[in-house]
């Protein structure tokens, strides 16, 4: 469904400001895939969904989506392809619109453009059907601006816009981050059954190690634009945030020694 051939993208080459921001990175998810990714600020995990996403293009490597070679689609054409969640709530809806227009835009997406109206009864009763799902009471509120939400409800509805389409692969970038302890949970359950339930190829980054062992069958570390470690379904099973913490640590004091026995040579 997905697979990346030694991705390698350097921001601000030449300067004193350049950062490898990702280095070789071979990936492959296979359909139905979860696989939650890992790591410090800076490792390189944003950067690897917007290659991703087409948001930006890699330096040097390929992008294979579904069978296709995508590596310099740009975005607004990998939208038929690609739903996504950002950190911030307020991002990925549009404020000023009702709930209704909200998801009439996210279907608008895969498509054919019409000249029917973008919320027609059957779309609301469709959208109802939809909202209902989830049981958090937006299926009555259909004709609410997005904006007035809480950014809980607004992350939720979020999900859905990105999911209900069913795209070839999902891209959550730290979607929980910035919500309360509750909000957080409803929206970690509610990403657990959406991608159950439609069976979606996924790709979430999180800092939370307990919420990256809970959720998916695959989990990769990054550090300095590499993957530094995967575990599969089986390995997750018997994985603790400890573990974690002491693999991250073991292949950190390797690779500085690493460094230093090279500076010597």
């Amino acid at each position: 469904m997905l697979q990346l051939k030694q991705i390698e993208k350097v921001f601000y080459e030449g300067t004193p400001d350049e950062k490898r921001a990702l280095q070789g990175i071979d990936l492959k998810l296979n359909e139905g895939d979860f696989v939650t990714v890992i790591g410090s600020n800076g490792a390189g995990k944003s950067t690897l969904l917007n290659v991703i996403a087409g948001v930006i293009f890699p330096d040097f490597g390929k992008v294979t989506i579904d069978n296709q070679d995508a590596t310099f689609i740009p975005e607004h054409r990998r939208a038929q392809w690609i739903g996504r969640v950002f950190q911030d709530p307020m991002a990925g809806t549009a404020p000023h619109m009702t709930i209704e227009e909200n998801l009439a835009l996210a279907l608008g997406r895969t498509k054919k453009r019409s000249l029917l109206p973008g919320v027609s009864s059957k779309r609301k009763k469709e959208f109802r059907e939809i909202l209902s799902s989830i049981d958090i009471g937006l299926e009555n509120r259909l004709t609410t601006k997005v904006g007035l939400l809480s950014g809980g409800e607004r992350q939720a509805l979020s999900l859905l816009m990105a999911t209900f389409t069913k795209p070839k692969i999902l891209l959550l970038d730290e979607h929980t981050a910035a919500l309360d302890p509750s909000r957080a949970e409803l929206v970690t359950r509610l990403t657990k059954e959406l991608v159950e339930r439609h069976q979606l190829t996924t790709l979430m980054v999180t800092h939370q190690m307990d919420q990256a062992i809970e959720l998916g069958n695959r989990l990769m570390m990054m550090d300095a634009g590499q993957i530094i470690f995967e575990a599969n379904e089986e390995d997750k099973k018997d994985l603790t945030v400890e573990h974690l913490i002491a693999k991250f640590q073991e292949i950190r004091g390797k690779k500085m020694a690493n460094d230093r026995s090279l500076l010597t040579v």
